[in-house]
Order: C-alpha cells, then sequence, then structure tokens
C-alpha cells in the first residue's frame, strides 16, 4: 500500500515538474529597444527605467536613432527587437520585404508650425516666408504639403522651403535668428520655446510663438478627428515568442500611461538618457502632445486613410501600396 502511494506521489510530482517547465519562459540574454528623440520614445526609456520586462530578459537597453535613415538601418540589422516608428516608415519597410508589424500608435499629434510672429493661425498665414523644413520629402513635409494645397495653396512656389536634417536643426535656426518660421515635431517645440526664456540665450534668443498645430488644421480641412496616427510601436524580430510580445505590448501601455500621468517625472528621466534634451521641455511636450495607446489593429481604418493620403502624393513613402493584413499585429 505504501508502495502505491510513493508511486502516486512520484507520478503527481512528476507531472506538476512537467507543467511547470512546459509554461516556463527562458529568459532572453538581451532585449533591444530603438526610438527617437521624440514622445513615442518616452514609455520605452521608463520601461528600461523600471525593469519592467524582467521577467522575460537579463537586460533591457534603449539605442536612439536620430533620422529616418538610422531607423531603417537598426530595423534591418538584426540587433534590434522593437522600434518606435513613423507608422509610414513601418508600411515602407513592410512593404520592401522587412520582417516588421506594427503593434500599436500611440503618436497622434506632434507637429506644430512654430514663429517668431504673434498672429499666425493657419498655413496660408504664412504665404511668401521662409520655413525651416525637417525630413525633406518624409512625412511631416507632405502633411505640410497637403494641408497647403486644401488651402488653394501651392507648396512649391507659395512657401521658402529651408531644407534641414532634423527637428531640432530647424529649433537652432530659429533660436540663432536664421529664421523666422519653422515646422517642428515634439519635443522640439517645447524645447525651442523653454531656450528663448532661459538665461543667457534669452538675452539673444527672439520671442518664439506656437503657432498652426497641424491636427487642428487636419481636422479641420478633411472634416475628420483632429489627429494623426503618426507613429507607433513595431516587433522586428522574427525569432521572439508571442508571450514576449505580448509582455512588450502590456508594459508599454503601463509606461505610456505613467508618462501621462506623470509628465514631470517623465521628463526627468527622458532627459536623463538624453543629453540634448532638458526635464522642463520633455514634461511640456507630454502635456501637449496627442498621446494615446491604441492597438494596430483598432487604428487600422485611420491608419490607411492616412497612407493613402501619403500614397497619392508619394507612392515610395509607404513601399507603393497600403500595407496587407500582415503588417497588423494580431495577437495570438
Amino acid at each position: 500500500m505504501c508502495r502505491k502511494k510513493l508511486i502516486n506521489s512520484l507520478c503527481i510530482s512528476c507531472l506538476v515538474l512537467f507543467i511547470s517547465s512546459a509554461n516556463a519562459v527562458e529568459k532572453l540574454p538581451l532585449i533591444t529597444l530603438a526610438g527617437p528623440f521624440a514622445t513615442v520614445s518616452n514609455p520605452l526609456i521608463r520601461m528600461v527605467e523600471s525593469n519592467a520586462l524582467a521577467d522575460v530578459t537579463d537586460e533591457l537597453k534603449f539605442v536612439v536613432w536620430r533620422n529616418p535613415d538610422q531607423l531603417r538601418a537598426l530595423a534591418l540589422n538584426g540587433d534590434t527587437d522593437f522600434i518606435a516608428t513613423p507608422t509610414n516608415v513601418a508600411a515602407n519597410l513592410y512593404n520592401r520585404g522587412a520582417d516588421i508589424k506594427l503593434l500599436n500608435v500611440s503618436i497622434w499629434g506632434i507637429l506644430w508650425m512654430i514663429s517668431r510672429e504673434q498672429g499666425l493661425q493657419t498655413l496660408a498665414d504664412f504665404k511668401g516666408k521662409e520655413i525651416a523644413m525637417p525630413f525633406r520629402g518624409d512625412m511631416p513635409e507632405l502633411v505640410f504639403a497637403e494641408l497647403a494645397e486644401l488651402q488653394g495653396l501651392d507648396p512649391k512656389k507659395d512657401f521658402k522651403l529651408r531644407y534641414v536634417p532634423n527637428p531640432l536643426d530647424a529649433m537652432q535656426l530659429l533660436i540663432m535668428r536664421r529664421v523666422d518660421h519653422a515646422l517642428l515635431i515634439e519635443p522640439a517645440v517645447s524645447m525651442a520655446l523653454h531656450k528663448t526664456k532661459t538665461f543667457p540665450i534669452n538675452v539673444i534668443a527672439p520671442d518664439l510663438y506656437r503657432s498652426v498645430d497641424l491636427q487642428k488644421e487636419w481636422g479641420r480641412l478633411l472634416k475628420r478627428e483632429a489627429r494623426i496616427p503618426q507613429a507607433g510601436m513595431a516587433v522586428i524580430n522574427k525569432k521572439l515568442s508571442p508571450y514576449i510580445i505580448e509582455r512588450f505590448i502590456e508594459e508599454y501601455a503601463k509606461a505610456t500611461q505613467w508618462c501621462i500621468d506623470n509628465p514631470d517625472e517623465a521628463g526627468k528621466i527622458v532627459a536623463n538618457r538624453i543629453e540634448m534634451l532638458v526635464p522642463e521641455a520633455v514634461s511640456e511636450s507630454m502635456k501637449t502632445s496627442q498621446f494615446e495607446d491604441v492597438s494596430a489593429i483598432d487604428s487600422r481604418k485611420e491608419l490607411e486613410y492616412f497612407f493613402n493620403i501619403l500614397h497619392k502624393r508619394t507612392p515610395a513613402l509607404i513601399g507603393g501600396e497600403l500595407p496587407d493584413d500582415g503588417f497588423y499585429y494580431t495577437p495570438k
């Protein structure tokens, strides 16, 4: 009898060990997150600071990309797992054969016109003026061009566009009085406004003003909600298990809400990681950006409307066609 009980006990123990091992998740030595010095990256930095994925990785690392070319290189070199990206770049990479899936859209409004002149309320008010324009031929300029044409303006003839590599270069031109107007992307907007109010730069820098909110122009001119699905997170490592991807989605959502609820603390940790930013500007950018974590599947209708507009202007910007079902990550 005792022998029978012992055998039963051993069998139960073996079964428990089998189930436990089947459900166990092997920890990865490293998970790498990549993003720009923009609002979409703030939750990534929060995740690293809080060791959010400690249950699935020994180390969580964040690296910065500074322009679309660096983004594309990171997406293809095999060393990055999750990447913050403009939605059109993700679509372009997917249509060109990259193994990338869009997880969410979290940035719905970070494009602004900034000016040394007060009272400019629409893009029509900038007619004939010189404007610093970052990322030539990329999404910000195409949104600007679309909105200008909807007001009867010719983007190539009615404005003097001065192209610069990125928004921080445009910000520097404003502060140095080399241009009077610029299209900027948060947090460069808040950085510019902060710098011109801070000693010693405020002694020589011009007064700057938030001018046109391009998201509001989008809503007004296209008769839609005043938001644009501009950026989100994508997974680019096909070897990651569905469980790890789901854990990332869960923690990114938590970190996004934390940043929304704690903009001042978010400003400190982000500025600590990205030396060109200051806490007060990051905090202000969090308060003025349209920041909402929406799954790729739930964002699809708005994404396709946006992609159709970009495709009409420059088909190559999204890889020549709308991405198919495989582009949108579907939970297992």
